[in-house]
Formats: structure tokens, sequence, C-alpha cells
């Protein structure tokens, strides 16, 4: 069994097939969204001003690249190597940590069946504005691979979670109980994420066969509307078969200096 863990650009703060629509659910009542606790209003507003830093200093640009940011085939090339090649976390002493390590290329051989699992305090506006942010996200990238990628409900093999402090903290049965294959190390990973670790994916390769038949996406509720919305294109990616982040790609999401916030051109390409 292989974990492949991949965290999104710069998450460590330093510094064509057509998709089916997505299904349609019922949104819970009111009633049952919790208020969040002090610990995760006080990330929110941590997270915010982590936004707002980036904004100013001109990172997480939405634009897909310019005359600032030329590359040349050969730079895709040797991008593509060290992106899809290498994983950027390996399993140490029964924990996950910052170790980049070769690694086969990895895929996916059927179709993405995409579930959005909300925590109980995130708020249904956002819920709904999350939604259609992976709905719409998947269908991209169903179009860019030519994979069917859809989200739904129905027998869902990459779960991308929203949650916040308490939620995620107690997330340790929820993820045991999408795959036996989980370890206790992934678990910890998601439970125990450093306050600088922005969100983070794993895919599970049950036969160690190169071949993903599961992910889970684990995305912090506290984050303001484009940082979430930037975790929600990473990780998502990432979650493909595309585990590690570069320096030299530019411009990509898959570089560790928070420069760009969505897929951009050359990553699409």
């Amino acid at each position: 069994m292989l974990v492949s863990v991949g965290v999104l650009a710069g998450c460590e703060i330093p510094a064509v097939r057509t998709s089916p629509a997505p299904e349609t659910r019922p949104a819970p009542p009111a009633a049952e969204i919790k208020p969040p606790s002090p610990a995760s209003r006080a990330a929110s507003d941590y997270y915010a001003r982590i936004q707002q830093n980036y904004v100013t200093r001109g990172l997480l640009r939405v634009d897909g690249g310019g005359p600032d940011t030329p590359f040349n085939a050969r730079q895709l090339v040797e991008n593509f190597v060290r992106i899809a090649l290498f994983e950027e976390f390996s399993t140490s002493g029964g924990r996950i940590v910052r170790q980049e390590s070769a690694t086969r290329l990895h895929r996916w051989s059927s179709p993405i069946r995409m579930k959005t699992v909300f925590g109980e305090t995130v708020p249904m506006v956002q819920r709904e504005k999350d939604r259609k942010s992976v709905a719409s996200y998947a269908a991209r990238l169903s179009r860019l691979t030519g994979l069917g990628i859809a989200l739904t409900d129905r027998s869902p093999n990459f779960h991308v979670f929203i949650v916040n402090e308490d939620e995620r903290k107690a997330i340790g049965p929820q993820l045991r109980a999408i795959s036996a294959d989980i370890d206790a190390a992934a678990v910890a990973a998601v439970q125990n994420m450093r306050q600088t670790t922005l969100c983070l994916v794993f895919a599970i390769d049950s036969d160690d066969d190169g071949i993903y038949n599961q992910a889970i996406a684990v995305i912090r509720g506290e984050h303001p509307d484009l940082l979430r919305l930037s975790c929600i294109h990473e990780e998502l990616a990432q979650g493909l078969g595309l585990p590690n982040d570069s320096p030299a790609a530019r411009p990509s999401v898959f570089n560790d200096d928070e420069e760009f916030g969505l897929l951009t051109n050359p990553d699409s390409g």
C-alpha cells in the first residue's frame, strides 16, 4: 500500500470527456448548523490575515500567468518530471514528514467520483459556494485529462473534506471508514495539522501498482474564499497524481511560493 501525500503549494507558511452534471442535494435545515468554537473563530481571523498578507504582496494570482512569466517546452518537461515523479512527503517512524523522494508515475484508471463533506459548523452559504467550486473544477479537470471526474454522492472515491478546527481533530473515524488502507500516520497528519499547513491531500494505491483508487483532501473551513479556492485547485489536482511541488515551476500552483492561487495556463496545458 502506497500513501502519497501532497500539500498545497506554499501551505507551509514561510514563508476530453463531458462530466455528468453535479447532483442536487437538499440543504439541511439552518438549525443543524452549529456555531464555530472559539478556536475556530480564532483560526478564521488568523487565515484572513494570511490571505490579506498574500494579496497585498501580489500573491495568490488568479490570472493564469502572462508576459511576466515566460516558459518553454523544456521547462514544462522538467517541471512535470519533478512534480509527477517525486513525492514531497514520506513516512518515517510512523509519521509523515517533509522529505522528497522519487516515485513511480501514479494515475487513476477509473472515473473519479468526488464528494464534498462539510463539518457541522461550516455555514450553509459557504457549503453551497464550495460545492459549486468543486463541481466546476471537477468538470474542468475532466476536460483536461479526458477522465470522467464529477461531483456525486454515489460511491465516492475522492472525498473533499472542508472542516473547521474541532471537526478536523475528530475526523479519524470518518477517514478510517472510507478505506481500510488509510494508516495511522495519514490520520495523524490530518488531526495534528500545524497552523502553517493550509490543506493537504493523500491518495491511496492499495495494490502498489501505480493506480490510485481513493483520495482524500482536507481543507480548512476557516479559510477566506480565495485561500479556500486555492486549496481546492491544488489539492484536487495533486490528488490526480501530481504529488510534489517545484520551486522552478512558474507560473504554477505546484510551487511553494504562493504566487499563483489557481491552476495556471501551463498547469492545464
